[in-house]
């Protein structure tokens, strides 16, 4: 036993959660082409049906293995990451990405200084939050407010995405558990995404979803529960404070969205309170009786 647990620490968590940023937000990135065939809804729900496909192949989870008491966490996650995905899209094709992912940091950022058990972590958000309305800039008048809504709705799915994951990570071994969550969040997708989809789908579109779906969600969503498992929300939230920067250099390299000066100082500033919202880290994997050791 104590073998399988010096195994946990050959793969450094964080490394995991940095590896899963890049992906989200290089799929993200590239997912703006997509989204101009098919909608923000669309592209949605094709990404989240192809990445249920691959897991539910890869992994072939037994429904047999699904207890009543994880019927609500599994369907809770589920709904949560359709939603947050539909609305990040949304937002993505309203306001530019560093700046949609500035706003939706708001989520993490906001679990992490909760969970920090400090009144000087509860000021984090709204330094934060300073920095975002450097990014969208109100004061010209030409805020999308559509976007900024649609991103602010992925915060809170992203808050419930963070803590949800946690405890399916700790219910099931390996990524079994994405094999369940994922198919839920397509159909919450579906709703939406299939009539807006209709009509525009082709051989092409579908291996573009296919190959966008790796990279987001089948990488990075495997990456963030097996690195959730050793992390604490708190530290998992504050590591995240990253991804805004990671977000508005690929919106630079990818797309071409060069921010101005008050934008970068808006970036620095989210990512500045979101490492200062850093307490500890490491938590005691809940380790199931066949998880697999490199996890």
């Amino acid at each position: 036993m104590a073998d399988r647990h010096r195994t946990h620490l050959a793969v450094p968590p964080w490394s995991m959660a940095l590896l899963a940023m890049f992906s989200v937000q290089l799929g993200s990135a590239l997912s703006v082409g997509l989204i101009d065939d098919v909608g923000p809804a669309g592209t949605a729900w094709l990404r989240l049906t192809m990445g249920a496909l691959v897991f539910v192949v890869l992994v072939r989870p037994s429904v047999r293995s699904l207890r009543r008491a994880d019927l609500p966490v599994v369907l809770g996650l589920g709904v949560a990451t359709g939603l947050m995905t539909l609305s990040f899209l949304a937002a993505l094709d309203r306001i530019d990405l560093g700046t949609a992912v500035a706003i939706e940091f708001l989520g993490p950022l906001t679990v992490a200084a909760v969970r920090s058990g400090s009144r000087r972590g509860l000021l984090l958000p709204l330094l934060a939050l300073a920095g975002v309305v450097l990014l969208t800039e109100p004061w010209h008048g030409d805020v999308d407010p559509a976007g900024v809504g649609f991103a602010a709705l992925g915060a809170v799915g992203w808050a419930c995405y963070i803590l949800l994951t946690q405890h399916v990570g700790d219910r099931f071994a390996g990524v079994d558990g994405l094999a369940f969550t994922i198919p839920v969040a397509a159909l919450t997708a579906a709703v939406v995404g299939v009539p807006q989809a209709a009509g525009h789908l082709s051989p092409g579109i579908v291996a573009t979803a296919l190959g966008l779906a790796l990279l987001l969600p089948c990488l990075p969503f495997a990456l963030e529960m097996l690195a959730l498992r050793r992390m604490t929300p708190l530290a998992f939230g504050t590591l995240m404070a990253l991804e805004p920067a990671i977000g508005a250099l690929l919106g630079l390299v990818v797309l071409g969205q060069q921010p101005g000066v008050l934008q970068v100082l808006g970036v620095a500033l989210v990512v500045t309170a979101g490492a200062a919202a850093q307490r500890g880290g490491l938590r005691e994997p809940m380790v199931t009786p066949d998880q697999d050791v490199l996890t």
